[in-house]
């Protein structure tokens, strides 16, 4: 009976069905089939995190059930996808988007109608009994798609989630449980999913958009509603920051709030990374920058409003608001002085460090073996995210509320790098800084966006640059026939041009390797958001990844030789020439250009091989 009822309601990925068979009772699947709406597969979110949490829960070694909160879960089925485009009379236009003519084009016009229409009215009646049992609960759409969270293909950020604060009439409550259903159907025409599904052969496989609605962890704190923490967690550190660090330790990216902050790069604003095997050590070094380098703001729901909101995390670091304050921030010193100076109450004065958490409780030994046991059991990498609440007597409770297997290509292998090279030879090197595991890589092409050019750009021009990188981007066609790196200012993928290039993935999804440039002048710093979304695709498309800070010891960038090079953007993208002063376009076949680097000893090198030595 657990064999039929995982065929009919888990999916179809033989590694997950085995897992499945091994980990699920039938009285599990039964309480699956009570909470599911509609038919069809629960999809790749929903099994991930059941999953998970049984792996755990059958785990004789710790008593899990004493750290952990259980979860309050609803599953929208596959098949109301499928009917909601039949309801309102889509299935044609789905036909054409799947075709080689349609597939973008089609998917526009399919996106926009699919933001706007009605579902049968069974189906309202079984959101609507859903909607009754969480009451005014806070609760967050998911999506669950059939292909997501699987071996190979995790889709991270690629369709919506949606929190509904959940407030005021049953009318409004339900209008917009609505929305975040139309929201998150409609996403899986986005055209970075799409890109995503044709970049990893899976453009005609049936794409079905199941849903997780879940209770949201959190307290009550005034007017707001939020966890006491929330993060990912990664069983393997891919990008490991000092010598000595063990990548197979894990690490984890905490917030304090809700962790949309933790999984999404977000703009001047840095979350805390740990690594488990060395979980104070941050990855700056000097101690002027703990203040610079932590959070400042914190996404909450505002239950007055009935909205999301980003607040200064100022506004909430009260006693009165936060339980166990002493876990989540030390004392700004520097600010506690000053105010002090003029006559105003220290108290305020805080840094989101998590020192406490980190140092004085099992937190960190408990993420550690909760990671490592999935791993095991997995036979591979796991991501996690998940969120901390804390008892009365401030120990912290953690919510499972996603895990999935995390691709880490050529992480344990070894690449002897040439010792002796001259520093005239050599484009970048560095130790540590680096994702994407140990690799010996020829280049064909560099791309170089000139830091200082491009801050003096106004706003305008600076997105014409992203759309131009995307131009560039699609010119490469196959990685494999024009291997190229990609240089720039600060952080690719922002949604604010003065902080980097504001690229979506699809503009750089062809590249073979991309370094983001630490250039002090414009402020423009690169984003160590290790165990984003946008990391995920990285590690996922095995882009190679690089974060360049010149001014640092031990570093070399030589960036004089690149602007040597005849710059061919001219010929590639005639229209967009008068961009040569800010885009150079470098054709190094026949400089025997090599990228290498090992995951070993940390090292890096980007170097002339003895056929293009000056």
């Amino acid at each position: 009976m657990v064999e039929i009822l995982s065929r009919v309601m888990i999916g179809r990925e033989k590694r997950i069905l085995s897992l499945v068979r091994e980990y699920f009772e039938l009285e599990d699947l039964v309480e699956i089939k009570k909470r599911l709406i509609g038919t069809g597969f629960i999809g790749g979110k929903s099994v991930g995190m059941l999953l998970a949490r049984n792996i755990l829960r059958k785990d004789p070694s710790f008593d899990w059930s004493a750290v952990m909160e259980i979860h309050d879960s609803f599953y929208v089925g596959s098949d109301i996808f499928y009917s909601y485009m039949v309801q309102n009379g889509w299935w044609k236009l789905l036909m054409a988007q799947k075709t080689d003519e349609g597939y973008f084009d089609v998917a526009r016009e399919l996106k926009q109608k699919m933001l706007h229409g009605v579902f049968p009215d069974e189906i309202k009646e079984q959101f609507q009994l859903m909607l009754e049992y969480f009451g005014q609960a806070p609760i967050i759409v998911r999506s669950s798609s059939l292909l997501e969270d699987a071996f190979g293909n995790a889709f991270a950020g690629k369709y919506e989630s949606d929190f509904c604060v959940n407030q005021g009439t049953p009318e409004e409550r339900y209008r917009h449980f609505e929305e975040a259903v139309r929201k998150i159907f409609a996403s899986t025409m986005n055209e970075d999913a799409l890109t995503y599904r044709l970049q990893r052969g899976m453009a005609q496989q049936d794409e079905q958009m199941a849903l997780l609605v879940q209770r949201v962890s959190g307290s009550h704190s005034d007017r707001y509603f939020f966890p006491g923490l929330a993060g990912v967690g990664l069983s393997y550190n891919t990008f490991v920051w000092q010598k000595g660090m063990d990548p197979r330790a894990g690490m984890l990216r905490i917030v304090f709030g809700l962790g949309t902050r933790a999984v999404n790069r977000v703009e001047n604003d840095y979350p805390r990374i740990v690594a488990l095997d060395a979980p104070t050590v941050k990855p700056y070094t000097k101690p002027e920058d703990i203040k610079r380098f932590s959070q400042h703001e914190a996404d909450v729901l505002n239950l007055r409003d009935n909205e999301f909101q980003t607040l200064q995390t100022a506004e909430l670091l009260r006693e009165d608001l936060v339980a166990h304050l002493n876990l989540i921030v030390e004392e700004d010193k520097e600010a506690a002085d000053y105010l002090r100076s003029v006559g105003r109450d220290a108290k305020q004065a805080w840094i989101i460090t998590f020192e406490e958490l980190l140092s004085a409780t099992p937190f960190v030994k408990t993420m550690s073996k909760m990671l490592k046991t999935l791993e095991q059991v997995y036979r591979y990498p796991v991501d996690i995210e998940f969120t901390v609440n804390f008892t009365a007597s401030g120990d912290p409770r953690i919510n499972l509320l996603q895990c999935r297997p995390f691709q880490t290509k050529g992480h344990y292998s070894r690449v002897e790098l040439p010792e002796k090279i001259s520093r005239s030879r050599m484009l970048i090197r560095q130790d540590a800084n680096f994702m994407g595991g140990s690799v010996y890589q020829a280049i064909s092409r560099v791309i170089y966006i000139d830091p200082r050019a491009y801050s003096g750009l106004p706003l305008t021009e600076k997105h014409e640059i992203a759309r131009l990188t995307g131009k560039l981007n699609r010119r490469i066609g196959k990685r494999e026939a024009m291997p190229t790196v990609l240089l720039g200012p600060g952080r690719w993928g922002t949604t604010t041009p003065a902080m980097g290039v504001p690229v979506t993935f699809s503009e750089i999804n062809n590249m073979t390797a991309i370094g983001e440039i630490a250039y002090q002048d414009g402020a423009l710093i690169p984003d160590l958001s290790f165990g984003t979304h946008f990391f995920q695709d990285m590690v996922e498309m095995d882009i190679f990844y690089m974060a360049i800070y010149p001014e640092k010891e031990g570093v070399v960038f030589n960036v004089q030789w690149i602007k040597k090079q005849p710059n061919i953007l001219a010929d590639l993208m005639p229209d967009d020439a008068r961009f040569a002063g800010v885009v150079r376009v470098c054709d190094v076949r026949a400089k025997d250009v090599r990228l290498m680097s090992d995951i070993v000893t940390q090292k890096m090198i980007c170097f002339l091989g003895e056929a293009g030595r000056p």
